[in-house]
């Protein structure tokens, strides 16, 4: 393993001319010290009382309450999402989203820890406080909700949460795995899939199962003969797909014939043609399911598709090389991937990074229980700490070199009006 700790200023493709970063760095590190029980305390509370996808009533409250109590302009239900929240600080031109999200999983509770990415988040947007005025920013903070199922941050999208900001970023924690120890990842870590989910409904015949089971269609017949399809299908596709599904509605007695099932349904790549061509094929499955079994079928979409992640090579390279200012090394060649995210979407209009902060020490997959206990250890809360410091820098270097401020406000202004609000499709 290599770790590097260049400076900002020797960041791959970032030459900025103007470097008094240091002393503003320390203040925002200064002020997300100062500010850690705070933060941990915000973590530990969300962690002990996890909310499912737009659900996330308490912990969007009390982000807002958090920000409300520091000056910020804060309004929950942003963007006609009811658990979203906005909060926005300094009147500057160039303006940066900054992303909490606060969502925990059915039955396992914060095992992807977002109340790493939530507190992070949050103190990093306070810390920003210290220097906006400075530095000419406008820091909006967005609690996302519903990334693990739904899609918060597409809503808010297209209601044009994102339609004033020049580039945004967030952070995710992650544990140690086989290919990614120590405190190793780097901006381009999160490797994230396109994803697409929907259900799809087959309806047959009831009929009595034992008497007159010919007079029957058995809606079940074709929902198992459309994942056998599927499973054969798998043997052929590119090894970047994943595919997952099960019935969600199967019948209700072994004595009647089913009339109805349901199947959920998703389908992740990383190529978008590859991902909707592989859609496609996955639906002839289905279709085929139908014809073998006479039932009637038809499928619907059931959350909004999330994009792949697009980091921003200038963001990714600065945050490689401030990272380093926390004590943690950098290897910017491994990679970890699979997962989705609609930071991804976020990262297809606006200039955006996604990185990964390690749980030093902790080795639990995500989406386990393992993970949801790693999310409140003292590792995880250094990652909170870390985040927030590094993100802050990430800010102060953009908006501190003139260049680079004067690269992200053209792009901007090079931008069309609701481009950040069009809908991504599979």
């Amino acid at each position: 393993m290599t770790t590097t700790t260049p400076s900002p200023e020797s960041a791959p493709g970032v030459q900025p001319k103007h470097v008094a970063h240091g002393q503003l760095k320390a203040r925002t590190s200064a002020s997300v010290d100062s500010l850690r029980d705070q933060l941990l305390e915000l973590s530990h509370t969300i962690h002990a009382n996890p909310e499912l996808s737009w659900e996330e009533h308490a912990s969007a409250e009390l982000i807002a309450e958090t920000m409300r109590q520091a000056g910020f302009a804060v309004e929950v239900g942003a963007y006609g999402v009811a658990t979203a929240v906005e909060a926005v600080t300094g009147t500057g031109d160039l303006v940066v989203a900054i992303c909490s999200e606060y969502d925990a999983l059915p039955g396992i509770g914060h095992g992807c820890g977002h109340n790493v990415i939530a507190s992070a988040g949050v103190g990093a947007a306070l810390a920003l406080v210290e220097v906006a005025d400075e530095l000419g920013l406008t820091v909006k903070l967005l609690g996302t909700p519903a990334e693990e199922h739904g899609g918060g941050k597409v809503a808010m999208l297209e209601a044009g949460a994102w339609e004033d900001v020049h580039f945004s970023l967030m952070i995710h924690g992650m544990t140690e795995t086989p290919e990614m120890t120590a405190d190793t990842h780097g901006a381009r870590s999160m490797n994230a899939t396109a994803v697409d989910r929907f259900k799809v409904e087959y309806t047959g015949k009831t009929a009595h199962a034992a008497g007159m089971p010919e007079q029957g269609i058995n809606a079940s017949n074709a929902a198992v003969l459309a994942l056998n399809a599927i499973a054969m299908l798998r043997q052929h596709l590119p090894k970047e797909v994943n595919l997952n599904a099960f019935i969600s509605e199967g019948g209700e007695a072994t004595n009647i014939i089913p009339e109805h099932t349901a199947v959920q349904v998703e389908v992740r790549a990383f190529d978008l043609d590859i991902w909707r061509e592989t859609k496609q094929r996955v639906l002839r499955c289905f279709e085929g399911a139908a014809i073998a079994t006479g039932c009637g079928w038809e499928w619907a979409s059931t959350e909004y598709a999330y994009a792949p992640i697009n980091h921003d090579e200038t963001l990714a390279d600065l945050w490689d090389a401030n990272l380093p200012l926390t004590g943690r090394g950098v290897d910017s060649s491994r990679g970890l991937g699979g997962g989705s995210t609609d930071m991804g979407n976020v990262s297809q209009v606006v200039p955006s990074i996604h990185p990964l902060v390690t749980f030093i020490g902790q080795k639990a997959p995500a989406h386990n229980h393992a993970f949801t206990a790693a999310a409140i250890t003292p590792s995880a809360d250094d990652a909170v700490i870390d985040g927030a410091k590094t993100m802050a820098a990430t800010v102060i270097d953009v908006a501190a070199t003139p260049e680079l401020r004067a690269k992200y406000q053209a792009l901007k202004a090079a931008r069309p009006k609701g481009a950040t609000q069009a809908e991504f499709r599979a």
